[in-house]
């Protein structure tokens, strides 16, 4: 009986998994384009090593990439090995929960306080539907649930020099009033002859019809141009009475003036973003479920926590690694292969027998920094007061962006992001100490929230992630992918091989990691089986 697609779907999926059968059903025509543009992966399987043996692989560093990359490798029969500093999987994948202790490089130690069943995603805290993660999810049995990345009703915050400065302003009353105006002057600007040059009068006709469609604009004024197409504001921009028996009130237009002055139509552009772009994703119960169920697919005798790495180097028949368990004596580990996945600009400071300019292209990588505080309320005063269910609130201030509770709704307490900021802001909330630091949030968000911002709070906990153990800093960058540096840490050096979000163009997201470990892996399995 000839096989049907979907007999050899069903076969894909069972020997490869959900990643493989997706690229498989891109390459027969029966998944969206954007399913199908996940980098290729073969996973190796282990009648590949029949006549090689079980090989040993070392992994340094038990994040998203070392946990992929022991997954990958172990299911098709290799001896796998993660060295982890922390005491837990999934690098800078840290959910934070009540009783979760660390103590930062600076010797500041905190010890979160938050309720049963309240945490903050400390590192990544959304999964876009198209990165592959989503489909790691979906083999290891993690539950997923929406994460809003956008709500109309959130606010803009804008400080400066102009007349909106220090207002919160809706969502959707800044883009009411950004795509009304844009569309005003354009339609004004089409009809009156000033783009004749690049359009024919039935483009025009089209143009002018999106356009008071898109800014809800009104008709042509026969005879009074300035009257023409005009924006006046409206109901989508909100009401002051919203419709009920009555037909409400809307709210009117900010002056044009103001609103190109404000920049407040500069964030639109974000979620448009490929990875920002709704519908976005995040694990119930935490990202943290991520990799702790690696950790259970992958089994937890194979990994030890607390090892601090000291040294790493190619030997005649293989790799060496030296490391220390709660700072006792150095204890040393060998095997055939060895897959590094600490953060470049450390892995460059760990002694080894790499060449230097080995070493150079690790310590090549510029370091980002950021910072999140996540505070408890006992009442969630964004629904009650605000009418906000999930989402961000953009600010240009330091608080750069805050994150309302995409999760339980109606519920008695919650858990806000009151600041996610990146680069000098998170520097200059790092420079605090915790306590200054929920000091300064409260006071800069009840600027745009009101007084109730202070008010209910039961527990705080922030990351400076530069002065983070084992990370020192939340993600890193290259200067120039056209020095070298990028291209030589994706070639194994003897027997040792890289890999992270760093070796990949979706940095900072888990995506990255996981297609960065899987190339190492195909590599490193291709190297084992061609010998």
């Amino acid at each position: 009986m000839p096989q049907t697609r979907r007999d050899f779907l069903k076969q894909v999926g069972i020997a490869g998994g959900a990643g493989v059968m997706l690229h498989s059903m891109g390459a027969l025509g029966l998944s969206p384009a954007a399913a199908a543009e996940t980098p290729p992966f073969t996973p190796p399987k282990a009648s590949d090593l029949a006549r090689h043996g079980r090989k040993s692989v070392l992994i340094l560093g038990g994040g998203i990439a070392g946990l992929t990359t022991a997954y990958e490798l172990g299911k098709a029969g290799y001896r796998c090995t993660i060295l982890e500093a922390r005491d837990r999987p999934g690098g800078r994948n840290w959910s934070v929960r009540g009783g979760t202790t660390e103590t930062d490089l600076k010797g500041q130690t905190q010890r979160a306080g938050f309720s049963s069943g309240q945490y903050m995603n400390a590192g990544p805290g959304r999964l876009p539907q198209h990165h592959v993660t989503v489909d790691y999810c979906r083999e290891l049995g993690v539950e997923l649930e929406t994460f809003v990345n956008q709500n109309a009703d959130a606010y803009l915050y804008r400080v400066g020099s102009h007349n909106l400065a220090g207002q919160p302003i809706r969502h959707r009353a800044a883009k009411a009033d950004v795509y009304g105006y844009v569309s005003e002057l354009l339609a004004k600007a089409t009809d009156q002859g000033a783009l004749d040059t690049y359009l024919t009068q039935a483009d025009k006709d089209a143009l002018i019809s999106f356009l008071r469609s898109f800014g809800s604009i009104g008709a042509k004024v026969n005879g009074d141009p300035a009257a023409s197409y005009k924006y006046t504001g409206g109901g989508r921009r909100g009401y002051a009475i919203e419709p009920g028996v009555t037909a409400g009130e809307s709210l009117p237009p900010y002056a044009l003036s103001d609103v190109l002055a404000s920049g407040i139509g500069n964030y639109f552009s974000f979620e448009f973003g490929f990875d920002q772009a709704m519908q976005m994703l995040q694990p119930v119960g935490g990202m943290d479920r991520i990799p702790y169920a690696f950790e259970k697919a992958i089994g937890r005798d194979k990994i030890e926590y607390g090892a601090e790495v000291s040294a790493f180097r190619n030997t005649s028949t293989g790799v060496e690694v030296e490391y220390s368990v709660g700072g006792r004596r150095t204890k040393r580990a060998s095997a055939d292969f060895l897959v590094c996945t600490i953060p470049p600009h450390i892995a460059a400071k760990i002694p080894s027998n790499l060449p230097a300019d080995v070493v150079a292209a690790l310590a090549y990588a510029r370091v980002t920094n950021a910072g999140k505080i996540g505070l408890e309320y006992d009442r969630r005063w964004w629904e009650l007061d605000h009418k906000i269910y999930g989402g961000i609130t953009n600010a240009n201030n330091e608080l750069g962006n805050m994150w309302y509770p995409s999760s339980g709704f109606h519920g008695k307490r919650g858990t806000m992001i009151g600041y996610y900021n990146t680069g000098g802001s998170a520097n200059t909330y790092g420079a605090l100490t915790p306590a200054d630091r929920v000091a300064k949030a409260l006071d800069q968000g009840a600027e745009i929230h009101g007084d109730m911002y202070k008010k209910d709070l039961r527990s705080a906990y922030s990351v400076d992630w530069a002065s983070t153990k084992y990370s020192e800093g939340a993600w890193v960058g290259w200067p120039s992918r056209t020095d070298g540096s990028y291209d030589k840490l994706l070639e194994p050096t003897g027997n040792i091989y890289f890999a992270g979000d760093h070796l990949s163009y979706t940095i900072a997201w888990q995506h990255g990691a996981i297609v960065s470990a899987r190339s190492t892996v195909e590599a490193l399995h291709t190297r084992v089986v061609a010998a």
